[in-house]
């Protein structure tokens, strides 16, 4: 596998990017310190509208405050009623405030008329976290959704021990998330052996389907703290195949991101999804990058897997 930066693009006032997902014509990116679902035209990747997930005030300064925040890190599109297609969108759990989600049924045009719905997710998350090792915290990173699952990646940061997937069957567990159902989906668990950079081994960031394949990213963080920020070493990209099964982590096909130059990419990649099939094997990915520091970026990569 190799995947190579074709371009970058700053995301001006979109504070730390969190995660990544096309619609139609449609780049919708939320970030973990904003409350707002932002809408870029997915080719040009200009803004063209954003659509309030919740109210509050202490975004005066252009970023919610650390202890405030929700922490929206995972966003996937999930079937919605007449055929639609909705945004589900999920803090990552690891604070009392993080529990919380948002339903966003898509309009017909970016930024208009979209129906927001608050979700809160502390009973599903109570359920995830029976399923993690001793004392990992659960700071759930990504979601993506097959046409049979849900998929919800946890990352534990400093440690290899609690990176894995969360596989929930997906009308049980949307009919839950909505509170259409009080029945709690079975949740069954797959660890996975990512890769390491200067012996840091790397944690999940996002995830995306498209076409049967399962596309992930992973980036290397210097902290043992799933709420404090560290240095960052670098990111990958990568494929997991679903229909593998153990009871031991699973190996996997990652490579490391790569600039132009061939040198490796340090930025720390949070989320991705798949703009086009190029050829077979080979696709463009669009990730979003956050700098730690209320900055954020889209990355073109081409991945030749």
């Amino acid at each position: 596998m190799k995947a190579t930066i074709l371009r970058q693009f700053d995301l001006p006032d979109l504070p730390s990017a969190s995660g990544v997902e096309v619609v139609g014509d449609t780049a919708y990116i939320i970030g973990d310190d904003s409350p707002f679902l932002y809408c870029f035209d997915a080719r040009a990747l200009k803004p063209n509208g954003r659509i309030t997930l919740f109210e509050t005030v202490h975004f005066s300064s252009g970023r919610l405050p650390k202890n405030l925040k929700p922490d929206l890190e995972c966003l996937t599109a999930v079937p919605a009623a007449g055929g639609d297609t909705a945004l589900l969108v999920c803090g990552s759990g690891a604070t009392a405030e993080r529990e919380k989600g948002f339903w966003v049924t898509l309009p017909k045009q970016a930024g208009a008329g979209a129906a927001v719905y608050p979700l809160s997710l502390s009973t599903l998350y109570t359920a995830l976290r029976k399923a993690l090792p001793k004392s990992v915290v659960l700071n759930l990173e990504a979601a993506a959704a097959t046409t049979t699952e849900l998929l919800l990646f946890q990352r534990t940061v400093g440690s290899g021990a609690g990176n894995l997937l969360f596989r929930l069957p997906l009308q049980q567990a949307l009919d839950f998330i909505q509170h259409r159902s009080s029945q709690l989906p079975s949740i069954q668990t797959q660890f996975y052996q990512l890769p390491t950079i200067a012996k840091i081994p790397a944690g999940f960031s996002g995830a995306t389907t498209h076409k049967g394949n399962l596309f992930v990213t992973a980036s290397v963080e210097d902290t043992s703290d799933p709420v404090a920020d560290g240095e960052v070493l670098g990111s990958f990209v990568g494929m997991l195949d679903l229909a593998q099964r153990s009871n031991r982590p699973l190996q996997t096909r990652f490579t490391q991101l790569i600039l132009p130059n061939g040198q490796p990419y340090r930025g720390k990649v949070e989320s991705i999804t798949v703009r086009r099939e190029i050829a077979p094997q080979r696709y463009e990915l669009l990730l979003v990058t956050d700098d730690d520091a209320g900055g954020s970026t889209a990355v073109l990569v081409e991945l030749e897997a």
